[in-house]
């Protein structure tokens, strides 16, 4: 009931501040909430989850912190260690102390779309892909494939901040 209330309570928020490019508007309000929730959901699909770091990751990633109150925006810089597992250094606010990274893969292209940095319990049952770091913490790194059309409003795009107009 509580995570309920939270949740509410985020999508109300969302919605009144502008979460997307269209400056308070409702369906990026929701947009905001109903992508990083669909992506999540997708670590219960064996099928979407990476078992090992996908072949051409960028140097560079936009990145998404996302907390029980807040969102901030930042960046990742990539490098692979020797045993082709990915590390990443977060560059932006707001990083959490506790939960885990998630690399974002369009199914279609394989390409990766981003990272999702999300304060909670990590994913149980699934092998971490590498680690990424910010604040002093250093969060395991899982991944997962979407269908990035299905996840992402393009009026309100997921991993941008939010423009004032």
């Amino acid at each position: 009931m509580n995570r309920t209330i939270a949740i509410l309570a985020l999508v109300i928020t969302a919605c009144g501040r502008g979460a997307g490019g269209s400056s308070g508007s409702p369906t990026c309000g929701i947009a905001a909430i109903a992508g990083p929730a669909l992506i999540t959901n997708q670590l219960g699909n064996a099928r979407a989850v990476l078992t090992d770091p996908p072949r051409g990751v960028p140097d560079s990633l936009p990145a998404l912190i996302l907390q029980q109150k807040s969102r901030d925006f930042g960046a990742v810089i990539v490098t692979r260690d020797a045993e082709g597992k990915v590390s990443m250094l977060y560059r932006g606010n707001g990083f959490p102390a506790r939960g885990y990274g998630l690399l974002v893969v369009d199914d279609t292209s394989q390409r990766a779309m981003g990272v999702m940095v999300l304060d909670q319990e990590e994913p149980q049952r699934h092998p971490a892909i590498g680690s990424i770091i910010g604040g002093g913490s250093a969060l395991s790194l899982y991944g997962v494939r979407v269908d990035w059309a299905s996840v992402s409003n393009s009026r309100c795009p997921l991993f941008s901040p939010p423009t004032t107009s």
